[in-house]
């Protein structure tokens, strides 16, 4: 059986474990969209959003077992302009540090890949810190690398960090 599930939307349970997983992701050094550890509180109330955008059909979101939890998710924004319509944007791949090197992170794109790919988008979008190991993740898988924007983030020790932006055709 798979390790990777869609959240449909996540429940509050699914919520809680989601948040302790932000939480290692960011204290591990990952950079997802905070510069310092958020509180439990704080995770809590991101995934109680994505939930929210889940139920309203912005979003899809997967997550990923091992040992009986969540330790990895992925989200793909599919509520695109008009004129977007066949794109879709994956954000938020993250895999808790202690269930790293298990294939989550590539099973949890393989699910956001095929469905996008069965909803007829046909071009995926993401933006990642650049030199990052995530964004040798996503070259490995095939995505193409289109142009990095300095000084995007502010990094975890205050300095500006680079963001590479990258697409994936589909079939």
């Amino acid at each position: 059986m798979s390790p990777v599930r869609r959240l449909d939307p996540p429940t509050p349970d699914e919520i809680e474990q989601l948040a302790q997983t932000l939480v290692a992701c960011v204290a591990a050094g990952a950079s997802i969209g905070w510069v310092r550890v958020p509180s439990l509180e704080a995770a809590r109330a991101f995934w109680q959003g994505v939930a929210a955008g889940v139920a309203r059909g912005e979003r899809l979101c997967w997550g990923a077992e091992h040992g009986g939890r969540l330790v990895g998710t992925v989200s793909l924004v599919v509520d695109q302009p008009e004129n977007g319509a066949l794109r879709a944007e994956l954000v938020k791949l993250m895999v808790h540090p202690d269930a790293r090197r298990l294939g989550l992170a590539q099973a949890l794109m393989d699910a956001a890949e095929h469905e996008a790919q069965a909803r007829g988008k046909r071009l995926l979008v993401l933006d990642t810190n650049t030199d990052s190991p995530a964004e040798r993740l996503y070259a490995q898988r095939g995505w193409q690398r289109c142009g990095v924007m300095p000084d995007y983030a502010i990094q975890a020790d205050g300095r500006l960090g680079a963001t590479t932006w990258m697409f994936k055709r589909l079939p």
